[in-house]
């Protein structure tokens, strides 16, 4: 949930003087959806400083200088609808009708039609709906309302109104009224839950790899019954050192990282000579020999051999079938694709963008398309790595549903990209400047979070249509069985904090949830994909309703269910959800149960109360859980948590109690199964802690390979077990 900071962000942690929010302020925050006042996790009621209003505000592009200003802003906020014929986007679900609005000069006939995506015309039906016309700029206009069936098809659609004066167009978008869950899941499935670079096999090339993903996915389909593999974000890095570590601050959502491609698997590695083979296998063989190492990932020395190996089998072509089965992937992806490749080759070529020429600050500016004539084949590279991700994850998702899981390949969507990379740069006209999202303080992180990463503006985003948000979707969505959203709130509302304010200085923005739902239902509807949505932290329970209402699953990891600090039985947990015993913002289990989440917030300073009181904290929570399991015979009463097999027992016996629970899916951790005690991430961190860096170990941190995961053990039979209906 917590993506880190890159190394050259700055946070200051000094909050300006609160001030209060004025009368015209509050009102103007209130019809962009920015909050004056919120309740926090404690349940207690924070009013928001006026000065954090006016940064958001301002963000958004509204002037709040002074009073006068503010009512201006008002006025133009409140005709802007009134100003045009049709909405940007109509969002609709199925099954409902929808009453779509068209502004006309008052008296004036209008008809409207939906130009469906099959190319058929449905003519709409006038309403009787009466609305005051408005005065707009010396012009009297009325409000002319139309019924959009309910039993129209899913699908993005076109609708047109005309009057004798002035026509108009916009998309309307016709989602399912919900997503299947049962159709998908049936009663139950499990799965494991991986980071894909940390999970190394004695083929991978130091990370682990899209060939690794696959041979877990067929392994535990096949001999577990296993109905998924929960990965880590596989979205793309800078492809110019230093590779940013973290997977949830990429540079993009929409492509993916080439340093998950396993190299020997793109079929035009057979058509190099063998004196670039050798080379090739002397790279591999390098880093092969540190998949045995408990050394830290080093990504930078892992993508600058394949990024040789890679260029080297660009190089060679490819026959015509495949030629046109990549000149089809390339029309498919469009433009985003090719913004991207572009971003990609403009950073190899003038490294980090505050060192880019002027010119090519915008991807629709004469200069950016001049490179891409000069850069051709540097751009068509990273087209190309783009067309091997698709591939490779298409025959992991393939070789997983062979394998008899339900789902295959479930992926990980983060919250937002790095504030200078890919995304901010092609879709700069659509997210905020001068914010980061976050998180609000909560027990676990007391300062709050800055992901400094750039949001949606919503009104942006809106006034797009959404397409920026549905493009980023179908790619993720091509080859994936299931999506998880990490920090899904974000779909409700985020919290921004403005630059040069501390973490817990921000304020939540809201979002047309309803529109952003409905895009996501239908394009995971088209993909047969399963949503769920990671509603951790502060989430009203309002939130959960809509998402379940919807059918998108929440998230239940053991160590938050609690009610009033008492833990939850796990039988009395929710139905919808991924349920888990841990997360990767947690040590794994074995980590957990020995207080490694205490040592690393008390060493790193990142605690606000005494260390003694936190770990008095962590062993009544231990006991109070070991009080539960012990009343449903999960766990023995002699156990020794100083003894290896004692911590084992204890791991075993809350897996139980995961399994016991009537969560739909439910996730082990792939960690889990292997005794490994490291966090993979601390959150509120950048290089105090080694984050996304640490690879697969056992108890003593001794590396573990995929291949010996996979030779099976009586620990992995235990964890599982009862998910085999042993």
């Amino acid at each position: 949930m917590d993506p880190s900071t890159s190394g050259d962000l700055v946070i200051d942690n000094t909050a300006p003087e609160w001030t209060p929010v004025p009368e015209g302020l509050a009102r103007l925050a209130g019809a962009y959806g920015v909050a004056t006042e919120y309740w926090d996790q404690a349940g207690e009621l924070v009013y928001v400083s006026g000065a954090v209003v006016e940064a958001i505000l301002g963000a958004l592009g509204v002037d709040t200088s002074s009073p006068d200003a503010i009512e201006a802003a008002l006025e133009e906020k409140r005709l802007r609808d009134w100003r045009r014929m049709l909405p940007p986007v109509f969002v609709m679900r199925s099954g409902q009708d929808g009453r779509l609005w068209a502004h006309v000069v008052d008296g004036d006939p209008v008809r409207a039609w939906l130009e469906l995506e099959d190319g058929a015309r449905v003519d709409l039906e006038q309403m009787e709906f009466w609305v005051d016309p408005v005065d707009v700029d010396g012009v009297r206009i009325g409000e002319a309302s139309f019924r959009v069936p309910g039993d129209l098809p899913l699908g993005w659609h076109t609708v047109h109104a005309e009057t004798p004066g002035r026509t108009a167009s916009t998309p309307v978008v016709i989602a399912p009224l919900r997503l299947d869950p049962d159709a998908l899941v049936g009663d139950r499935q499990w799965g494991f839950m991986t980071q894909v670079y940390a999970m190394r096999s004695s083929q991978s090339w130091g990370l682990g790899d899209l060939r690794d993903l696959t041979a877990l996915a067929e392994w535990s389909g096949r001999d577990l019954g296993a109905g998924f593999v929960l990965i880590n974000p596989l979205h793309a890095a800078s492809p110019v050192p230093p590779m940013a570590p973290s997977p949830y601050l990429p540079v993009t959502r929409r492509f993916a990282n080439p340093i998950y491609l396993h190299v020997e698997d793109i079929p035009e590695f057979d058509r190099l000579d063998a004196a670039v083979v050798a080379r090739i296998e002397e790279l591999a063989g390098v880093l092969r020999r540190r998949n045995s190492s408990s050394d830290l990932l080093d990504r930078d020395a892992v993508w600058g051999a394949k990024r040789t190996a890679l260029e080297a089998i660009h190089a060679t072509g490819m026959d015509p079938m495949r030629a046109e089965q990549y000149d089809a992937f390339v029309r498919e992806q469009g433009s985003g694709l090719l913004d991207f490749a572009t971003w990609c080759a403009i950073s190899d070529v003038h490294g980090h963008p505050s060192q880019w020429p002027a010119g090519l600050g915008h991807p629709a500016g004469s200069e950016v398309a001049a490179f891409r004539g000069e850069h051709a084949d540097l751009v068509d590279f990273h087209v190309w790595l783009q067309w091997q991700l698709d591939e490779q994850l298409a025959v992991a998702q393939e070789r997983a549903r062979e394998a008899g899981m339900a789902l295959g390949v479930m992926l990980d969507l983060a919250v937002g990209v790095h504030p200078e990379g890919a995304d901010a740069w092609s879709l700069q006209d659509v997210l905020a400047r001068g914010v980061g999202v976050g998180a609000p303080p909560d027990m676990y992180n007391q300062m709050g979070q800055n992901w400094h990463q750039p949001p949606w503006r919503p009104d942006a985003l809106a006034e797009a249509a959404f397409v920026p948000f549905r493009d980023m979707l179908r790619t993720v969505l091509r080859n994936a069985g299931g999506l998880r959203i990490d920090h899904v709130l974000g779909l409700f509302r985020m919290w921004w904090v403005p630059s040069g304010f501390p973490a817990y200085a921000g304020t939540f923005v809201r979002f047309d949830f309803d529109a952003m739902l409905s895009v996501l239902m239908l394009e995971a509807h088209r993909a047969g994909a399963l949503i769920v949505g990671e509603d951790l932290g502060t989430v009203e329970p309002w939130v959960q309703e809509a998402l379940a209402e919807r059918g998108i699953l929440g998230t239940s990891i053991l160590w938050f269910e609690a009610d009033a600090g008492a833990v939850r039985d796990p039988h009395d947990w929710r139905r919808e959800v991924l349920a888990s015993v841990t997360v990767h913002d947690l040590p794994p289990t074995a980590g957990y149960l020995r207080d490694e989440h205490v040592r690393i917030r008390s060493e790193l300073g990142l605690l606000t109360t005494p260390v003694e009181e936190e770990r008095a904290k962590a062993d009544a929570e231990r006991q109070a859980w070991a009080e539960v399991l012990r009343r449903h015979g999960w766990l023995g009463v002699d156990i020794d948590m100083t003894t290896d097999e004692g911590l084992n027992a204890f791991t075993v016996a809350l897996h139980r109690a995961v399994a016991a629970s009537p969560a739909r899916l439910v996730g082990v951790g792939l960690p889990d199964v292997v005794g490994d005690r490291r966090a993979q991430n601390q959150p509120g961190t950048d290089q105090e802690y080694p984050n996304w860096r640490v690879p697969m170990g056992d108890a003593t941190g001794a590396a573990v390979l995929l291949d010996d995961v996979m030779a099976g053990s009586e620990l992995i039979d235990r964890l599982t077990g009862p998910l085999r209906g042993e």
